[in-house]
């Protein structure tokens, strides 16, 4: 269930930050869906890779060179789904900035209130 539930966040939150950003274009609800379900399946699969692979530079940036790979990451997705559209590299950089910390905030309240369900249940 709570899969699903961050896979709609995360479809809602695509949708915001094209609100949000020039040149950061999801043309529909369905867009972001299928945008969000196809990231959250490179970030599951590819990316872990992409780090291994780019270990020492993300070391000499601090981790900062996870910021370049997600947006890498975005607008790889973005040049093959038909309505998803970005202007250029620093702006899926940015764009990979906002998601990150959105998902991260919704991850953390999701977490809590799992702890608490599952308190009230022992």
């Amino acid at each position: 269930m709570r899969l699903i539930l961050r896979w709609l966040i995360n479809a809602l939150v695509l949708l915001l930050v094209a609100y949000l950003l020039p040149g950061f274009e999801v043309t529909s609800l369905y867009t972001a869906l299928i945008v969000a379900l196809i990231l959250g399946l490179l970030n599951a699969v590819i990316r872990p890779i992409l780090v291994a692979l780019t270990l020492p530079i993300t070391i000499l940036t601090l981790g900062l060179f996870t910021f370049i790979i997600n947006g890498l990451l975005i607008w790889f997705v973005a040049s093959f789904v038909e309505g998803f559209i970005i202007s250029g590299f620093w702006m899926a950089v940015l764009a990979g900035a906002i998601l990150w910390i959105i998902s991260w905030v919704t991850n953390w309240f999701l977490k809590k209130s799992g702890d608490k369900k599952q308190a009230e249940v022992k």
